[in-house]
């Protein structure tokens, strides 16, 4: 078998087979980062908003007559938990043909040569098992789950290009004002200064209300990314300082940056953006165009307890010789103040 072939080959080589593909995926990783283990009572999970203070302020004079109210501050965002699964199996025949007997025989003793096989395939099946899960799972919460009832409603869907349409968390964005992202679609660059004052006022307006703080995650498409480094470059000079002279000296021109950071935030590219438009095609407002300010504490990934990145190995069925081998996620996406994000494109 051409694929027993490869795997044997694989015995001679000094290093792990080369990965061509994968990327960096910053906002998996952020969400992993700040993730909170939680309970989904009857597979959901409540988010508590205070979307008023229901004040009763009122001015009086001497003995004039005030009155109380009944505070109602407080109502519940519910959101669903979702699951996920990849997994391979290997037989026992294309085992045999790479030189490893399995056998149901408790006495039998692997050759080196054996052990050396099943490491590798093992290893390597159990690597691309959790690189692919964690490929498909990052554009999962790119996405906004419109395309499939199972997959869970991610970063387009909570801080969506369209504020005021949908429901988010069982909550009306349509007649619910104060549940709604900032959105500035669009932006032109053609006028050196224009993207920054933009940014600079979306960023306000996601420090004006509530007591999260400032965003503290800010990823972008490869355009928008380009058009901001750019933009900062037609605003602001560089000075080059020389510092102490030797015989035959001179500088070191070197015309990159170090980092590209916003309200002192490191601005980071994230790769998927740009795959997500090789993936759905033409849309309005294409990721590779497009920036958001997130903040952490807002936005949560919510692993359901005990139930997060589970390993699985069934046992073979008994009429088949066959091995397999999986991977589970039990999770949800929760927001509880979409104003404290926003989500911003260049023309």
């Amino acid at each position: 078998m051409i694929s027993g072939a490869n795997t044997q080959l694989q015995a001679f080589a000094k290093d792990d087979p080369i990965d061509q593909f994968t990327s960096d995926r910053p906002l998996a990783n952020w969400l992993i980062r700040n993730k909170k283990d939680s309970i989904f009572g009857n597979g959901v999970f409540n988010e508590k908003i205070r979307y008023t203070n229901d004040s009763n302020y009122q001015n009086y004079s001497g003995d004039d007559q005030v009155t109380y109210n009944r505070k109602k501050t407080t109502r519940l965002a519910p959101y669903q938990a979702y699951e996920a699964f990849d997994g391979f199996t290997l037989n026992e025949t294309e085992l045999a043909n790479n030189g490893i007997i399995l056998t149901d025989d408790r006495n039998a003793v692997m050759t080196e040569a054996e052990k050396i096989q099943i490491v590798n395939i093992l290893t390597e099946n159990r690597t691309t098992l959790k690189d692919g899960f964690q490929e498909n799972w990052d554009i999962e919460v790119h996405m906004d789950g419109s395309t499939n009832p199972k997959a869970v409603p991610g970063l387009d869907a909570l801080v969506s290009t369209t504020p005021a349409v949908g429901t988010v968390g069982g909550i009306d964005a349509a007649a619910t004002p104060y549940w709604r992202n900032w959105a500035d679609m669009g932006i032109s660059t053609a006028t050196a200064g224009n993207l920054i004052q933009r940014m600079e006022t979306l960023w306000r307006k996601t420090i004006a209300y509530g007591k999260m703080g400032a965003p503290d995650f800010i990823p972008m498409g490869s355009e928008m990314y380009d058009a901001l480094q750019a933009d900062a470059l037609k605003v602001m000079g560089r000075q080059i300082t020389i510092g102490p002279s030797s015989s035959g000296g001179g500088v070191t021109l070197d015309p990159t940056t170090k980092e590209l950071r916003f309200k002192n935030v490191l601005v980071v590219w994230d790769p998927t953006f740009d795959a997500l438009d090789d993936l759905v095609g033409v849309i309005a407002n294409p990721w590779k165009k497009r920036g958001y300010f997130l903040n952490s504490k807002t936005i949560k990934l919510r692993p359901v307890q005990g139930r997060w990145m589970i390993s699985r190995t069934p046992p073979r069925v008994y009429d088949r010789h066959t091995h397999y081998f999986g991977v589970t996620a039990h999770y949800g996406l929760t927001m509880k103040k979409r104003n404290s994000n926003a989500v911003f494109s260049i023309a």
